[in-house]
């Protein structure tokens, strides 16, 4: 199932053929996958449409969806229809559905006993990936993981990188809002990354964003009120 989504800011052919492989041979819209440097920080490496880069930005935004439950779970993931008044993800999934995701799967990438990333899948209409289906998936999750680290591995040596629409970056400047706001508040780095996601939800502006401005030093959150 192809995406209709035309990319504006072209990732790398090297990046963007991973994400190709599960829209190429899966019948889902988009993916995306992310990846874990070794202290545990979070980058996305490539998306093969905007809606599957601001779906995956959403669960990093808003710490919930099936992403974060595939890594908990380190099990495949399966949500036929986000709208479902059941789900686990209240906030993820009412963002979601206004992009226009419906079906949502995720698939953790290991290399040996450790986790290494995450395959994001999207269809815009509901859908039951039978049996065969996840064995595919997680075979193609499985094959790409070692090409996946290879390319995350290239990001984080290249400084220089440019941060694409569809091929962001390592979020540099929230791994370094994060510091800042460690120092400004005498917190863990956990509990300072929950401070900046939290007040990025509250005033309804992407973690990214924040980010920069707590980088830039206009926010300074030692100076907001309780």
């Amino acid at each position: 199932m192809a995406s209709d989504a035309k990319p504006q800011d072209g990732p790398s052919a090297q990046a963007r053929s991973l994400c190709s492989d599960f829209v190429e041979q899966l019948p889902v819209t988009g993916a995306s996958i992310s990846m874990f440097a070794t202290n545990g920080l979070q980058s996305t490496l490539c998306a093969s449409d905007a809606v599957s880069a601001r779906s995956e930005a959403l669960q990093f935004e808003l710490g919930e969806g099936p992403h974060w439950e595939a890594i908990a779970s380190r099990a495949p993931v399966l949500c036929s229809d986000i709208r479902s008044s059941d789900t686990a993800w209240p906030l993820y999934a009412h963002a979601a559905a206004d992009l226009g995701v419906v079906g949502n799967f995720a698939f953790p990438m290991t290399m040996g006993a450790a986790i290494v990333g995450v395959v994001d899948l999207y269809t815009r209409t509901p859908f039951v990936m039978d049996p065969s289906l996840v064995d595919r998936a997680h075979a193609l999750a499985q094959a790409a993981t070692a090409r996946a680290v290879r390319r995350a591995t290239q990001l984080a040596d290249d400084a220089e990188s440019h941060e694409a629409t569809l091929e962001p970056a390592l979020r540099r400047e929230v791994h370094q809002a994060t510091g800042m706001i460690l120092v400004q508040l005498g917190i863990s780095a956990t509990d300072a990354f929950a401070r900046l996601r939290a007040y990025s939800f509250a005033i309804g502006r992407p973690v990214t964003d924040v980010a920069r401005d707590v980088v830039e030093r206009r926010i300074d959150f030692a100076a907001l009120p309780d």
